[in-house]
């Protein structure tokens, strides 16, 4: 029987439920549990596929394809459980799924209503493959109060009903604002979020307080007495120094013991911290230090790049060093070319990331060559793959050099492709179009080159599987005229036609590829390809 974690937010958004979710996770995982974390977004779009990354942060894909809320990327990256399509729901897909059955006469005739038949489709996805897990965390977007997130609120409000009274638990996430001209922590945002929260007819059991400075035990009594909890169910969350850090703060606070407790489970093994004891180890305690240069699109809001930001510490980890990041706008190579060896010169590393449209396009080419000209360790990701590609062509000669998503060319090193294999069949698309969901996305395979850098650097693997979100190709019409100029396609899909990886075997760490590798990179288990990246780039820094 599994048993289910609703987590709600409260006071303020980015109060950091995804990460609070993704921690407690852990923890339960830690003591021997299994686990699977699901988000509940509230908003209209189907799924964020088709959001800038600037209202939503980057989309995160899991291996069946589906695009998904950056949260997804915390329970994986904490948890090691791989999300599915299943794991994000939006009211939008509800809501398009149950026009769908209207428009189809599947209701018989009824009003189609929010209750019963919006939060009966909630209802059916929370408690849809369960998998024999022990715990299921559910973790509600938005704010307590949003207009939006009504029919979610209300939806958990009837599970909490339907189930057995030990098979839920609330847990409730919010802020203790400090007021620095009062010299004081104040409560009361906490008492009104949570009389909001129970006027929807949820009680939480456990409270989350974060907060910028230590909540003393009198203020804890306070909240708990105006709260209707215990004492020991407000859990003290203080800013951490690191994300890795949480994990053991929110334990050393008593946060995983008292929702067991909550359970009326009295008797859960002791959780064995030793994995991120070790991560936070490498951490905070590094024995030297890079620095990466990540040349994009979207540099302006980081969550925009948060799995690579991430994948780039997971590779500062595996090497015990510090990964500085520079962030820097693609644009303003396209200004002054004088700024492209004032940025660059320093970095021991530069990583040209994935993106889409032309904005920037020139500057990241700018970027490629200056790392092949310098010798620079060069890592390209999906969009980044396809402009060392294009500037591998106008090195071989080939003037007009592009490709299709910026427009006509003459030359289209980089185009649409209309039809690919996946293991449901044959895949179309049109190059005008639905956007969303018409990328080749999720998890394809890959066939290496023996005896090439990228096999080495994935200890010999013949065959790997990586997740692709892109809807443009390198055109393999190409393939010989830029490896006469340098380049080796060192991976390619397992029918050979659709170039995977790229590399420059005369050059100390040249990998462009065309999937997404930091989407499957854990503080514990680091991609290979960033650990070989920041251990090349740590090389670079010796010899400068």
């Amino acid at each position: 029987m599994a048993r289910y974690i609703f987590i709600t937010g409260g006071v303020v958004s980015s109060l950091g439920k995804g990460l609070m979710a993704a921690s407690l996770g852990a923890l339960l995982q830690a003591r021997g549990y299994k686990v699977r974390i699901r988000k509940f977004d509230p908003y209209l779009n189907v799924d964020p596929g088709t959001m800038s990354p600037y209202q939503h942060g980057e989309v995160y894909v899991t291996d069946d394809g589906a695009e998904t809320d950056l949260d997804l990327g915390h329970y994986e990256r904490f948890t090691g459980v791989s999300a599915r399509q299943s794991d994000n729901i939006t009211s939008g897909r509800v809501y398009r799924d149950i026009i769908a059955k209207e428009r189809r006469g599947d209701y018989l005739g009824a009003t189609v209503q929010v209750i019963p038949h919006v939060t009966d489709a909630i209802k059916e996805f929370a408690l849809a493959g369960q998998d024999d897990h022990d715990f299921i965390l559910c973790e509600i977007g938005g704010t307590v109060g949003d207009i939006e997130s009504l029919p979610f609120m209300e939806a958990i409000r009837q599970l909490r009903n339907e189930l057995e009274p030990d098979q839920t638990v609330s847990v409730h996430v919010t802020l203790v604002p400090y007021i620095a001209a009062a010299g004081e922590l104040k409560t009361k945002p906490t008492q009104h979020s949570v009389r909001e929260l129970a006027s929807l007819g949820i009680k939480p059991d456990v409270l989350l307080c974060r907060a910028e400075h230590e909540i003393p035990e009198g203020e804890r009594r306070k909240i708990a007495q105006f709260c209707n909890v215990r004492p020991q169910s407000v859990i003290p969350a203080l800013d951490a120094p690191s994300i890795y850090s949480v994990p053991l703060q929110y334990h050393q606070e008593g946060l995983d013991a008292e929702v067991l407790r909550a359970f009326g489970i009295t008797d859960a093994p002791a959780p064995d911290l030793s994995a991120w004891e070790d991560v936070t180890d490498r951490y905070f305690n590094p024995e030297g230090e890079v620095t990466i240069g990540v040349v994009g699109k979207y540099v302006g809001l980081p969550d925009a790049y948060k799995s690579l930001n991430e994948a780039l510490v997971h590779g500062g980890l595996a090497n015990r060093v510090k990964v500085n990041i520079k962030w820097i706008d693609a644009e303003i190579f396209e200004e002054d070319e004088a700024d492209i060896t004032a940025k660059l010169e320093p970095l021991h590393g530069i990583l040209v990331p994935g993106g889409f449209g032309e904005r920037g396009s020139e500057g990241k080419i700018a970027s490629v060559r200056f790392a092949r000209e310098r010798q620079v360790p060069f890592f390209g990701i999906c969009l980044g793959m396809q402009m060392a590609c294009i500037e591998g062509a106008r090195a071989a000669g080939i003037e007009g050099a592009s490709s299709t998503e910026f427009g006509e060319t003459s030359e289209p090193v980089v185009g649409i492709i209309e039809e690919w294999m996946s293991e449901e069949g044959l895949q179309t698309r049109e190059a005008g179009g639905d956007l969303g969901g018409t990328m080749r996305l999720g998890a394809y395979d890959a066939k290496l080159s023996g005896n090439s850098h990228v096999s080495r650097v994935y200890h010999g693997a013949e065959m790997i599987s990586e997740r692709h979100r892109h809807r443009y190709e390198v055109n393999s019409a190409y393939i010989e005229p830029l490896e006469n100029q340098g380049l080796v396609f060192s991976g390619m899909s397992p029918d050979g036609l659709l170039p995977e990886i790229v590399e420059r075997p005369d050059h100390p760490w040249f990998i462009g590829v065309q999937f997404h590798p930091e989407l499957k990179s854990k503080p514990f288990d680091p991609h290979p390809l960033f650990a070989g990246f920041v251990a090349a780039a740590l090389e670079q820094s010796r010899l400068v």
